[in-house]
Parts: structure tokens; C-alpha cells; sequence
């Protein structure tokens, strides 16, 4: 769930003065290591303005560092290099700071351009951490991930009998990652259950299927988004199109359930498919660049047709944005649950040929202001995920099916319930509450029409 924003950093540092600085170590020998504190420390020797003060480096805590760092390339068990001591203590930074923020070395930068991209090798899992352990945020659809049953918020405890508590990131990234064919043994620890269970996955390439759209009866129309992605603006413009060639559409379903996000110019494309011009999401941040403005663009493609917003706790990032936008512009009904609250965007900074950071370098809001950082969208109606069955399925006997009835005026012998709407209420009670909704409004809005058109006709 990340928003891939390319951005180049000076780093430079301007001086006026400078001084000999003086760092006692227990080992004389330690020329190399002196030589790395004091260039740090050289940045916090140097007399600065009121103003410049509180960008100042703290020359106590590097002076730590630099012991730190002694102790442990001498003392430790086991000789590591500085190179990767330097590695080790930069990854550290970085996840100190938040759950998105990580170090990405050249296979983990190149595994984030193909999720993005919408194909890769993998399980199929956006995943964050939270209190030292793997939390899962998203299956992809149709990955092995999702085909094995696994749910936004499980938590995973073991891979291939290996714990991850206090494992970073990219190393459990990296344990998941591997041919294609090969197997691997999840240990799950899932909300409301007593006892962890195990899940074996084969790994296979991931092809995300960005958009796809259906007719769930005439005039109802369905447009699926499982990932934003660079064309997912186009390809929803596109099921638009396919949906409208069907026929004028009464009501659509927009469906953001467990869509982990992506980029963030994609959610704009999208919310902008279905508004009349206004802000769609603002950011605000401390770098350079980092405080904009996404706004829609002028048509509503659809010409206002109501639209129903499905999310769930496996909402992310992108899908907020979009439902945010369509619910402070009022253009929409969000149905469902709370969502993630994944209210940050990460950019990626690229350090060198084989190495990038991927930063926290903003907030986002929606267009009323709100925060969704830690507090995700709540929505209009909330509709819990249940298994439903009909009260009463006995057949019914009518007028209909008495020997000798007389028949319908109209030439039709009997309404048929849509099969479709029956399908939906045991298979998906939020689906089938957001149709019934649809016809509501449609109903609604027809009456809407007939009260002007009256009113226009009276002198």
C-alpha cells in the first residue's frame, strides 16, 4: 500500500566557519571510524544562527553512535563488515520511525516498481508491521493468498516455522519472496481465533487485474478496483464505457474492498471519473513540494449517476482517498466498514545505483479536511460482512399457479425474482445491501423528476 512519488534530495550542506573536532575512542587504531564521526559531528560544530539552531545535528548522540558502532565492530561475536554495520544502523532509522517508512535495497526497490506495475512473483500480500509482528493489509485478488483464505488484519507469526517477532520488513519480505513453484509455510494468528493455524502457499506470478466490471441486473452496474495502478484511471474509464454500451445506467457500485492502495495519482484519475471539477485530496508536509493540491476535472462520465462506495478494514491508502473525496462531495454512499487508515505518503528517494529509501514525506486529507491517518473512513451506512439465510424458503403459492386463474392484463404471467439479488444475499450481504440501495435512490430520483416536470408544466 504505498504511493510511488520519484524525488531527488539535496543534501549539501553550507558552512561559514568550521573548527577541529576531538573524539577520544578506547582504540587508537579506529581511523576509519573517527573519520565517519567526525564528518557527522563536523555539521553540529559549526556556530549557527537562532534561526538554524533547531536544524542543528545533536553531537552528543553521534558521539554515541560512534561508540556504538566501536563496540560493536570489535567486540562482537562475529566479524561484520562496516559496510553492513552502516546498513544495519541506517535500516534501523528508518524503522523507527513508522510502518511504511523502510531501506530498500535494489531487489526490494525493483519488487516495489512490479507490484506497481501489476505483475510479479510472489504470495500476493500487502503487509505492514505492528507491535514487532507482520500484519497482513490486503490479499491481492487472485493471488495464492487470497485463494487461501487469508484476511486483512491476520497476523503472521512464523514463516516456514521461523518467527517473525522483531524481524523487519524487508526480511520477511525477503522469506516470502522466492521462485515460482516453490512453497512456504505460513503461521497465522487471526482476531476472534484462540489457536494459530497454518497455511501453505505456493508462490506464483501475481497478474493483478486492476479493474473489472458487470452488470449485477439492467441498469446496475459493477466496477471492481483490486489495485491502483499507473493505467487505473484509464481501465475504470474503459469499464465505464463497456457498461454504458449495455444500456443508461440507473446506479453503479464502486467495490474498494481489501484494495491495499497504490499510486496516488491514480486514486485522483478515478475520483475525478465521477465529479464535476473540486478537490479530490490534499497533502501537506515539511519538504519542499511535499504541500499540494489533486483536483478532479470538469465531467462527471457518468452524468450523475448514483454510486455506492463499498470499503472494509482492508481499504487502504488510494481506496480512502477516493471514497474521502466521493463522501465529502457528497457524491457518493459509503457503505461497509471502517477503512485501514493509512493516511501517509511515502516517496521514494533514491540514494544511489543499487539502494533508495522509501520516506514518509507527507499527510493526506480529504477534501473537508479530514485526516485519515490512524482513523481511516467511516462509512455513511456500515454494513458488517455476514453469512445470510432467507427466514423462509418454502414455495409460495399465488394467484399465478392456481388452475384456471385469468392471466395479466399486461401479457405477463408472473414477476420473477432477479436470481442475481438471491445469489447475492447469501453470497455477499454488502453487495446485495448496496443494489437494494441503488434501486432506492433510483426510485428516489425518478420521483425527483416527475415533481419538476410537473411543476414546469403548471402555469
Amino acid at each position: 500500500m504505498s504511493f510511488l512519488i520519484e524525488n531527488k534530495v539535496n543534501c549539501s550542506v553550507q558552512a561559514t566557519d568550521s573548527q577541529t573536532i576531538t573524539m577520544r575512542f578506547n582504540s587508537r587504531s579506529n581511523l576509519k571510524l573517527i573519520s565517519i564521526a567526525a564528518a557527522l559531528a563536523l555539521a553540529v560544530s559549526i556556530p549557527l544562527s537562532a534561526a538554524d539552531e533547531q536544524n542543528a545535528l545533536p553531537l552528543d548522540e553521534l558521539r554515541t553512535f560512534a561508540e556504538v558502532f566501536n563496540q560493536i565492530r570489535t567486540g562482537y561475536v562475529e566479524e561484520i563488515d562496516d559496510s553492513t554495520l552502516l546498513e544495519f544502523a541506517i535500516e534501523g532509522m528508518l524503522v523507527g520511525l513508522d510502518p511504511h517508512s523502510m531501506y530498500l535495497t535494489e531487489d526490494a526497490y525493483q519488487g516495489l516498481q512490479d507490484a506497481t506495475s501489476g505483475e510479479f512473483t510472489g504470495l500476493g500480500l500487502e503487509v505492514g508491521t505492528e507491535n514487532g509482528y507482520i500484519k497482513i493489509i490486503a490479499p491481492i485478488d487472485g493471488s495464492p493468498a487470497a485463494e487461501a483464505g487469508l484476511q486483512s488484519g491476520d497476523i503472521i507469526l512464523k514463516l516456514d516455522n521461523v518467527p517473525v517477532k522483531g524481524m523487519s520488513l524487508n526480511e520477511a519480505i525477503d522469506l516470502m519472496r522466492g521462485p515460482k513453484g516453490s512453497e512456504i509455510v505460513l503461521s497465522i494468528g487471526r482476531p476472534g481465533n484462540s489457536e494459530p493455524f497454518n497455511v501453505t502457499l505456493v508462490r506464483n506470478t501475481i497478474k493483478v487485474a486492476s479493474v473489472r466490471q458487470r452488470l449485477l441486473e439492467p441498469g446496475y452496474g459493477y466496477i471492481r478496483i483490486a489495485q491502483f495502478q499507473k493505467s487505473t484511471g484509464a481501465d475504470v474509464q474503459k469499464s465505464l464505457d463497456k457498461l454504458l454500451s449495455k444500456g443508461p445506467l440507473k446506479g453503479l457500485v464502486l467495490d474498494l474492498r481489501n484494495n491495499p492502495g497504490g499510486i496516488l495519482d491514480a486514486s485522483v484519475d478515478v475520483a475525478g471519473l465521477f465529479m464535476d471539477e473540486g478537490n479530490v485530496v490534499y497533502t501537506e508536509g515539511r519538504v519542499n513540494g511535499s504541500d499540494a493540491r489533486y483536483n478532479a476535472g470538469p465531467s462527471d462520465a457518468t452524468d450523475g449517476v448514483p454510486i455506492v462506495v463499498l470499503i472494509n478494514q482492508g481499504s487502504a491508502s488510494a481506496s480512502e482517498i477516493v471514497a474521502g473525496a466521493l463522501q465529502d462531495h457528497s457524491r457518493a454512499v459509503i457503505m461497509g466498514t471502517q477503512s485501514f487508515g493509512k493516511g501517509s505518503v511515502q516517496s521514494v528517494l533514491r540514494m544511489s545505483d543499487s539502494r533508495a529509501i522509501k520516506l514518509t514525506t507527507a499527510l493526506y486529507f480529504t477534501p473537508n479536511g479530514r485526516s485519515i491517518q490512524a482513523a481511516g473512513i467511516v462509512p455513511d451506512i456500515i454494513v458488517e460482512r455476514a453469512t445470510i439465510t432467507a427466514y423462509d424458503n418454502t414455495p409460495r403459492i399465488s394467484e399465478a399457479d392456481l388452475s384456471g386463474h385469468l392471466s395479466n392484463a399486461n401479457g405477463t404471467e408472473k414477476n420473477k425474482k432477479s436470481a442475481v439479488s438471491k445469489e447475492l444475499l447469501t453470497d455477499d450481504n454488502q453487495l446485495y445491501e448496496a443494489l437494494a440501495l441503488l434501486k432506492g435512490l433510483n426510485i428516489l430520483r425518478l420521483h425527483e423528476q416527475n415533481v419538476q416536470a410537473k411543476a414546469q408544466k403548471t402555469p
